[in-house]
This record gives C-alpha cells, structure tokens and sequence, in this order.
C-alpha cells in the first residue's frame, strides 16, 4: 500500500511539474542570481524582493544571496560559487569597491553578465551599475537637510555605513564640494564615522558623537541601519539632548521618530523605494542577458511598468542606470508610507 501511495504522489509531482513548466515563458533556462551586502538588513532584503519579483515573473529563475558578513571576503565566495554554478548574471550590491574585482572579472571571462545595484565596483568589475540616485542629488539633499536643521549654522557629523561602501563615500564626497559654497560656510563638519551598518557599532558611534561633541546640531546618517539606530540611542540614552537626526531611512523604521516639535528628533528624511532598485536591477540582468543592451552610454530599455531607461556615463568612467530622485518624508506624509516599506 505504501508503494501505490509514493507512486501515486510521484505521479502527481511529475504532472505538477509538467503544467509549470507549460506555463513559463522560453526564458526559464536563465538564472540570474542577486548578491546583497549583508544579511538581516530590511533595505537588502526589499531590494531583492524586487529583484526576484520581476526575474520570476519572466519565468527564469532567480538566486538570493546574503553574506555572512559586510566583509568582500564574504562575497567573494559567493561571486565564486556562483561562477562554478554557471548563472547567467550576477548583480551584486558591493562591499568593496575594488576588491572584488579579480572575482567579478573571473565571472566576466566566464561569459556571465556582471552588473552593480546600490553600491557600486570600480568600471573594471562590471558592465553597468543601477544606481538608486546620483551622488550629486544624494548630496545636495542630505546637505539641505542639515543646513535647515541647523538653521544654517553650527556643528554636525556623519554617520556612514562602511569605509569602503563606494556609494556611501560618493554621497559623502559631493557632500564636502556642496559645502565649500559660501552659503554653508557656518556648518562646521567636525567628524564622520562609520556603523558599518550594524545596530551595535552605529550605537557605538553615535554615543561616541554625542559624548564628543555636545554642542551638536545634527547627525547626517546616509544608511537605514545607522539611521534608525541613532535616532533610537538619542532618544533613550540622552533625553535631554537637542541633536537631531536626518538621512536616508525607512518609513517602517523612522515613524516614531519623525515630526517637526522639540520633542521628535528626526524633522524628516529622504529614501527611494527600495524594491525599485531591485525591480530597475532585475531588468538590467535581463536586458544584459538577452543582448539587448551592453551596458554602453545612449542605450536605452523598457523596464516593464517602470518606464523606459537611458544609459548614462557613471563618473567613475563606466556607465550607469538611475532609479530616480529621493522621496522625502515628513510628519505630513509618513503614515502613509510607513505600511509600504
């Protein structure tokens, strides 16, 4: 009886499997795998649901992958076994900008499709990077926001992520050449520092700022970890500060502290969607794949409901795809995203 019932169940996975594989598009040979910085990060983790959303709705199939660290080490692994695995494409969030390029470039010579989302390899380790917003708009916002905060004047600080995430450094870059306008010449930028975007470390960091420095303004915090953490440690830790907060967060996150009295330490912030940059990315894979782009300057491709896309020169002398401008979230409208992402 045991065997006519495995039978049985054979026989029905095996129809099972029939109808799904009638159902998929011609594209369902491809695999196109997704390499994230850390895991147990939200952003990472919504940034790939849009990758894999969109790459399994076009009938291929799709691998995630986390690291177990924000160490290049750690990815470097994963580029590797993803090589030996044969995949059609790696996108993949960096670590290190430069590091990893001996591995990229072995997936390179091997014929896969190697492209950057997020955060981004030099021009040698990848055919196109997607990239959820330009430097210089990443930076003027972040900028502005401290200069409204501060009311123009005063001391401020910048918690980043790690030393080595190229986006992070680029906003940060931009961030220094915004400043030498005169407009800003009253913002003093007396320390960065960096979480590398773990709970405990920004901790760390952001106590070591508000003990460095008491007269305070503002903590910049270019990374939803560092953000969310910050605001968190102000708020319990030194109650009676008057530092406030601004960067790059999620709504989910930053609700309970967002609002524009004495009391809320976050007057707003700036995000994109983050499962835009996986969707965007998710295309691009595709695009690579199918040959219909090279990752050369004036291309163009439609990226589903997302619209069409141009290929732009990256300022690091590749190229590169952008997502689009930052959303900004204020007391005004963040019920109403704080339930989306």
């Amino acid at each position: 009886m045991k065997t006519i019932y495995t039978c049985i169940l054979a026989f029905i996975f095996l129809c099972a499997g029939c109808a799904y594989n009638d159902s998929v598009t011609a594209g369902d040979e491809n695999v196109y795998a997704v390499v994230m910085k850390a895991t147990g990060n939200p952003y990472n983790e919504l940034t790939a649901e849009g990758f894999r959303k969109e790459i399994e709705k076009a009938g291929a199939t799709c691998i995630v992958e986390y690291p177990e660290s924000t160490s290049a080490e750690s990815q470097i692994r994963l580029i590797q076994e993803l090589v030996r695995r044969e995949v059609d494409a790696i996108a993949i969030a960096a670590n290190d900008m430069n590091a990893l390029e001996a591995s990229l470039q072995e997936a390179l010579a091997a014929g896969i499709k190697v492209s950057t989302l997020d955060s981004n390899t030099n021009e040698k380790s990848r055919m196109i990077f997607v990239n959820q917003i330009s430097a210089r708009e990443a930076g003027e916002s972040l900028v502005e926001a401290v200069y409204d905060i501060s009311e123009g004047a005063g001391q401020w600080a910048i918690l980043s992520a790690t030393s080595q995430a190229s986006n992070q450094n680029q906003w940060i870059d931009e961030m220094k050449r915004i400043l030498e306008d005169e407009k800003y010449k009253d913002l003093m930028l007396v320390d960065i520092v960096y979480g590398d975007d773990e709970e405990e470390a920004s901790a760390k960091k952001t106590r070591l700022l508000m003990e460095s420095y008491p007269d305070l303004k503002v903590i910049c915090v270019p990374t939803i970890v560092g953000l969310q953490t910050a605001a968190k440690v102000i708020r319990d830790e030194f109650p009676q500060s008057t530092t406030k907060v601004t960067g790059f967060g999620l709504p989910s996150h930053m609700e309970p502290y967002i609002g524009d009295d004495d009391q809320s330490i976050c007057p707003y912030m700036y995000l994109w969607d983050p499962r835009d940059v996986g969707r965007l990315s998710a295309y691009v894979s595709m695009a690579l794949v199918e040959g219909s782009i090279k990752g050369n300057k004036d291309e163009t491709f439609v990226a589903g409901n997302m619209g069409t896309f141009i290929v732009t020169d990256c300022p690091d002398g590749g190229t590169e795809v952008i997502v689009g401008k930052p959303l900004r979230f204020d007391k005004n409208n963040i019920e109403q995203w704080r339930d989306i992402f």
